[in-house]
């Protein structure tokens, strides 16, 4: 059925307000970060320091910014796939227990129309593809920020080293320090128990008006939203 077209920004208003804190936490990290940068050489004995697009170009800002854009990716990502085939009782966050989720059905069953998205139209391996594009964007972008973590982690990780008198290491080598493995679980044990939290408060709690709450008045063990 169509809808009639709306305001534009009504229509993406999720979207751009996530953008636009995205954009204001961003350079509020960058700014606070390079005087955070600057702060540890000076206390390190060096009269050295570096303007916000040094800042943007050290190891030290690459690490800090995609050993958090990983985790996010990683939460996101499983959280597509588990609840593609895992379920919990009176969740606003579970697909339905006791009965059909549209999301199961079946794409090729369906009458094809020029509304529908191309791959679904197309079929084959198109339509294979478009099928688990979601987990499989947000994958790649996980494994894109976490290879970016650690080239970026290695060099500030060496950089330290060398401020020490030790010898630098490989990218390799960083990925088996016990600093690497430690910056990284402790962001995807944060995400998850965020997730875990959201599915099981969703039982009991409400939030009018959100789409990530079951109506008030349902009952606890309703599930889905």
């Amino acid at each position: 059925m169509k809808t009639r077209s709306g305001n534009w920004v009504r229509d993406n208003g999720l979207l751009l307000a996530c953008l636009g804190l995205f954009v204001v936490f961003f350079v509020g990290m960058i700014v606070s970060g390079a005087a955070t940068y600057n702060e540890e050489q000076l206390d390190h004995g060096s009269q050295e320091t570096v303007s916000l697009l040094g800042y943007l170009l050290s190891g030290d800002f690459v690490e800090a910014t995609f050993e958090n854009w990983e985790s996010e990716f990683l939460q996101m990502g499983m959280y597509v796939v588990l609840t593609a085939f895992l379920y919990q009782r009176g969740s606003a966050e579970s697909k339905p227990i006791d009965g059909e989720a549209p999301q199961d059905k079946d794409p090729r069953l369906e009458k094809l129309d020029a509304s529908m998205p191309w791959p679904v139209r197309r079929g084959g391996v198109a339509l294979r593809f478009y099928e688990h594009s979601l987990a499989i964007a947000l994958f790649v972008l996980f494994f894109a920020s976490w290879g970016l973590h650690a080239l970026g982690g290695a060099a500030a990780f060496n950089e330290e080293r060398l401020q020490h008198g030790q010898p630098a290491v490989s990218v390799l080598q960083y990925l088996t320090t016990s600093q690497f493995w430690f910056e990284s679980m402790q962001n995807w044990q944060s995400e998850f128990v965020a997730v875990a939290a959201i599915v099981g408060l969703s039982i009991f709690l409400r939030q009018r008006g959100s789409a990530e709450s079951k109506p008030v008045a349902e009952p606890h063990r309703e599930t889905s939203s």
